[in-house]
């Protein structure tokens, strides 16, 4: 490209992000204003396998909504910001997609200068079919709405000049079979606005041909050392070396594809009230290098002194409480305005003095659990709930398992698997939970063992509420507003999945004028906290006599739901946090009996 056109396209670029703007929605954040079209979600995307060199692809891309038999536009339709859907006003779109749709976007970039490595092309996230083109050239697709996924483009590439990159995103919603969580196209009670196409950050990587595809850690606390597995193309020999705060306490060397353990020198567990975690450096023969981190905990259902089966963290009772966390945001639906924003919410419950979150039916992005992992907040993680068009949910007491078709099954499982496999390295993820209630609940006890043989160091949760087949690390009540608790057992923890929902509805904190609701509505602020502060005396004395843990409906209020500690657009806490907290410990004390 010659420099006269290349400085033009660079003015153009920068007038057109000067010029953008979000499009208008009924809330906005305290972040909403930081967004910029310049530098949308600029940090690194994958704290655990991290790069140095990368290129952000993350900005204005064009995009076009066309029918779904149809080819790539001749045309676009406008700009639309990466990494937010098209359906979200930080989008600058805000526009719906229909089944019979599909959506495009196209941008150029520069490739780097190879010197003899490969260029691979990441993408965090695409709801939920993504094809994907660099000049002209067909490098894939991929069927998933919450795993990352990426393609190797260096045979792709023009050997001077921009290169164009173009993606096509179909999205069937609720109109299809795939796990999709609360979207829906028509948005009502406790199921909200549909995302669809990126919603994760994409960006460019440089690697040597022989390079690190993935990472497994495995903490074994008891024997003191990791379990550590490089995943490369090719088998060459890696270093690996552990850090604790700058100090070398283990190192060892090893084949790529095959299993090393690596002895630690000095012990420190990862915990709430403690989250150590441990660097790692790797380094594969032939040039390329990924840092890392890991931290050393264990997770288990043991028996108290009392008999009591409870969950125990580290070879200690530990009674977990937080609330459910739906990942909702009035500007960005599924993603979070800013890494700050991201963080906000830990940081307040944190504050509130929960020690824990379930992730209901949503995953979020790689940042996310970084940040659990480093502030210390364990994590229950849903399978976002699939229930195909034409099946009915499984009716309580009594209701027989949801028959799935053959290849229903194949893309429950297969997104299942990969959120087991993407999330396995987190030290703040302590339990899976593959059903939520009746939703898509289907061959139930044979999904719950097959996910525990994924995963045997952590708990699996049984269908979360709903019908019980008698498998599970857990039995899990939901009960609103409760709190209250299955008899306890002799083989399994008894949990409460979800109780509260004390709504509260703040006038300029709403999403819509239209019903705004809770499980139980208060008026005022007084009475709100002190319907509060009785279900937490009960739950101090169910925690007493068994119970082993409880989750709170929920962070914040979501489009039509007002039962949130927060309002939707996170502007106020409903509570005072200083008393939270102290009925929380109070709480977390009764369940964590010292013997």
């Amino acid at each position: 490209m010659k420099p006269a056109i290349a400085l033009l396209l660079l003015s153009l670029a920068a007038a057109s992000a000067a010029d953008w703007k979000p499009s208008e929605g009924p809330l906005t954040t305290p972040w909403t204003a930081q967004v910029t079209a310049e530098r949308p979600l600029p940090e690194y995307p994958r704290p655990q396998m991290a790069r140095k060199e990368w290129t952000n692809l993350n900005g204005l891309w064009d995009y076009a909504i066309r029918p779904q038999t149809e080819a790539a536009p001749a045309k676009y339709d406008g700009q639309i910001l990466v990494p937010f859907a098209v359906e979200s006003a930080l989008s600058g779109v805000k526009q719906p997609l229909t089944p019979e749709q599909r959506l495009w976007y196209r941008r150029t970039f520069t490739a780097p200068n190879l010197k003899g490595k490969r260029l691979l092309l990441h993408f965090g996230a695409v709801d939920w079919r993504a094809e994907v083109w660099v000049n002209g050239k067909a490098l894939g697709k991929h069927e998933g709405g919450y795993d990352p996924f990426s393609f190797d483009v260096t045979a792709a590439l023009r050997p001077q000049g921009p290169n164009e990159l173009v993606v096509a995103v179909w999205d069937p919603t609720d109109a299809g079979p795939q796990p999709r969580g609360k979207q829906v196209l028509n948005p009502n009670g406790i199921w909200y606005t549909a995302v669809s196409g990126i919603w994760q950050t994409v960006w460019l990587e440089p690697v040597p041909e022989a390079h690190i595809s993935e990472l497994l850690l495995t903490p074994d606390l008891d024997a003191r050392q990791l379990r550590l597995t490089v995943r490369a193309d090719a088998a060459a020999d890696f270093t690996a070396t552990v850090r604790l705060a700058g100090k070398a306490v283990g190192r060892a060397t090893g084949k790529a594809n095959e299993p090393v353990t690596i002895a630690l020198s000095e012990l420190k567990p990862w915990s709430p009230d403690s989250p150590t975690l441990y660097d790692v450096e790797i380094s594969l023969r032939g040039g390329d290098r990924v840092a890392s981190y890991f931290g050393m905990r264990k997770i288990e259902v043991r028996k108290d002194a009392a008999g009591f089966n409870r969950l125990f963290l580290n070879g200690k009772a530990l009674f977990q409480i937080g609330p459910l966390d739906q990942g909702w945001w009035p500007d960005g639906l599924y993603t979070a305005p800013t890494d700050e924003a991201l963080r906000s919410d830990i940081d307040t419950l944190k504050k509130l003095g929960f020690n824990m979150s379930r992730k209901h039916v949503k995953v979020e992005p790689a940042r996310y659990y970084y940040w659990c992992d480093k502030l210390g907040f364990m994590v229950w993680q849903d399978l976002p709930s699939a229930m195909p068009k034409g099946h009915a949910s499984v009716k309580r007491n009594g209701g027989a398992d949801v028959e799935f078709t053959a290849p229903e099954d194949a893309i429950f499982r297969h997104e299942l698997e990969a959120l087991v496999h993407n999330l396995a390295n987190a030290p703040s993820v302590v339990a899976w939970v593959p059903f939520n209630e009746g939703w898509g609940q289907h061959e139930t006890n044979a999904i719950l063992k097959w996910v525990k043989s994924l995963d045997p160091t952590r708990l699996v949760n049984a269908p979360s509420g709903w019908e019980d087949r008698g498998f599970g690390d857990m039995k899990d009540m939901h009960q609103y507003p409760g709190p209250a608790m299955y008899p306890v057992m002799p083989d399994r923890a008894s949990v409460l999945g979800e109780f509260g929902g004390l709504g509260l509805p703040l006038e300029g904190h709403l999403w819509w004028n239209k019903r705004n609701w809770g499980y139980q509505s208060f008026e005022d602020r007084a009475k709100l906290q002190g319907r509060y502060q009785e279900l937490m005396e009960k739950l101090e004395t169910l925690a007493k006599e068994g119970l082993a843990a409880a989750i709170y409906t929920q962070t914040s209020d979501v489009e039509g739901e007002v039962n949130g500690l927060l309002t939707y657009d996170r502007k106020v806490v409903k509570y005072d946090a200083a008393k939270l907290a102290e009925w929380h410990k109070r709480v977390i004390a009764a369940g964590s009996p010292a013997k």
